[in-house]
């Protein structure tokens, strides 16, 4: 199967800062493959990068290859040399993002029926105010939003959390995207919440024959949701493998301490947890 999205080489630079170094991976259609590692070790600036939204202060480098679903041109296209026009037609419609905190990412002066409304409008902009409502309706509903209805009036404020980041779902998932990026979308939420998200996104996946790029820092996250796992240090992807390979049997050693900084119900809680190994030096392959 061709990859529906290959990131061959990149590397985003913030003045003499590199914060992504030379990342390759890929994604199939319909896959879901998890990017893991410690904060600082470039993941969201790897899905800024892709959806063309690190802005001037960043130079990006390498390639970026989308693979388009026209019969007659099957050939990928390189967003890096893309015009914003052609940006801006990919985001939301053929790629969406679902941020991490959904407080800071939601209007708080725009009604969530009229957030998610917009996301539809800004692709489909002959729609009619009743058409792209009832698209907002069905996308709120779907995301299971309890009497949506009543509350497509109600502001973000007025929302739990974990119904704050089932809105930022419902506007990523309005135009039928083929990709998802969801970035740390969990991490401000409770256990229990948590795991209601992680089943939405699993079943709005499947359900849409969605591709999706779920970051995390969370080994055991990205096992509940990723069928393969790249891990990210110091801005370059050190291992990639099976989720079930990954999780049991690690060959890298930063792998293998992120797994071992990981506390468990065995966890002694008399000892420190264990630290993750961090180096100056460039990371190598194994």
């Amino acid at each position: 199967m061709a990859a529906l999205l290959k990131i061959h080489d990149l590397r985003v630079h913030f003045g003499a800062v590199e914060a992504v170094r030379g990342t390759s991976f890929s994604l199939d259609e319909g896959e879901v493959l998890g990017l893991v590692g410690e904060s600082g070790s470039g993941k969201s600036a790897t899905a800024l990068a892709i959806m063309g939204l690190l802005g001037p202060a960043a130079r990006v480098e390498g390639q970026i290859l989308w693979r388009g679903d026209d019969a007659a041109n099957p050939a990928p296209i390189d967003l890096l040399r893309q015009p914003e026009s052609a940006w801006r037609r990919m985001r939301g419609q053929e790629i969406a993002m679902i941020f991490q905190e959904p407080m800071t990412a939601l209007n708080p002066v725009m009604s969530i029926g009229r957030q998610v409304a917009e996301s539809a409008e800004a692709h489909f902009p002959s729609w009619t105010g009743r058409e792209s409502k009832r698209k907002a309706l069905a996308a709120l509903e779907a995301v299971s939003i309890p009497e949506v209805a009543r509350r497509y009036g109600d502001y973000p404020h007025q929302f739990s959390g974990g119904q704050r980041q089932r809105i930022l779902i419902a506007m990523a998932l309005i135009n039928h995207p083929r990709l998802l990026i969801a970035d740390e979308p969990t991490t401000a939420l409770d256990v229990t919440v948590q795991a209601r998200v992680l089943e939405l996104l699993r079943e709005l996946q499947q359900q849409y024959g969605l591709a999706m790029l779920f970051i995390s820092h969370d080994l055991a996250v990205v096992g509940q949701v990723a069928s393969r796992v790249a891990v990210m240090r110091a801005g370059q992807v050190v291992e990639t493998g099976s989720c079930a390979r990954i999780l049991t049997a690690p060959e890298h050693p930063y792998t293998r301490s992120l797994l071992a900084a990981v506390p468990t119900l065995r966890t002694d809680r008399n000892q420190p947890l264990a630290m993750v190994a961090v180096s100056t030096t460039k990371p190598e392959f194994p």
